[in-house]
């Protein structure tokens, strides 16, 4: 199957700079399903290229685990919302009122956060062993640190702090999808089947000469 290199690394580049510019407001969501769609196609030419069906796979499976998770706390925020107008008449101008409705909307706003978090932490975890198995086959140790950052950082969102590190992941991705080398230019160590061939003494040369004319005096 042909692949252009290039143009896959290309693709897998671009896509990891949309999805760090996801963060703007207001058009940064276009912006991060463009960059979902340019990733994954070129992390499926990647993987043609390198012939390794996983690296595929694990990338197109952490996408819809992020996905989930996105439903997942949407939904929550949409309940916590409903629970809270609830509380408050509708109106969001009178007194604040403890009703079964927001009751029931902060037991599923908080299960939306924890089924939310869970499949983003599986997600990350996908997405960690695409760039590990990148690392391997390209060389480039940008995307090992992009993957544990990424993972260090799903875990890390409750904090808040692990935001920072999703964003500084994606950049050592970024940094490594433009700087990684097709399979003729990475850099190897030589391996050599030469061995040293083994020390011989050189054979000393018989003289003739010498000891034929000692035997005849000798019969002598």
């Amino acid at each position: 199957m042909n692949v252009n290199f290039e143009y896959s690394k290309t693709l897998t580049g671009e896509g990891s700079i949309l999805l760090l510019l996801s963060i703007i407001p207001y058009a940064g969501w276009v912006l991060g399903i463009i960059g979902v769609v340019l990733f994954l196609r070129g992390i499926r030419e990647l993987s043609n290229y390198y012939q390794d069906k996983e690296i595929y796979e694990n990338s197109l499976t952490g996408v819809k685990f992020y996905v989930v998770a996105l439903i997942a706390v949407a939904v929550a925020s949409a309940a916590f919302f409903i629970g809270l107008a609830s509380a408050t008449g509708f109106t969001f101008t009178q007194g604040f009122v403890f009703t079964t409705g927001f009751a029931v909307g902060l037991v599923a706003f908080i299960g939306g956060l924890v089924l939310g978090f869970v499949f983003y932490v599986l997600a990350a975890s996908h997405l960690r062993k695409t760039f590990n198995t990148l690392a391997q086959k390209s060389g480039e140790a940008s995307f090992t640190t992009a993957g544990n950052l990424l993972w260090y950082g799903a875990i890390l969102t409750i904090i808040l702090v692990g935001i920072v590190l999703i964003f500084i992941a994606w950049i050592f991705a970024t940094i490594g999808f433009f700087t990684m080398k097709s399979r003729q230019f990475q850099q190897y160590a030589p391996q050599t089947n030469e061995t040293t061939p083994p020390f011989t003494q050189p054979q000393q040369a018989p003289v003739y000469g010498t000891n034929q004319n000692n035997d005849a005096a000798g019969r002598r």
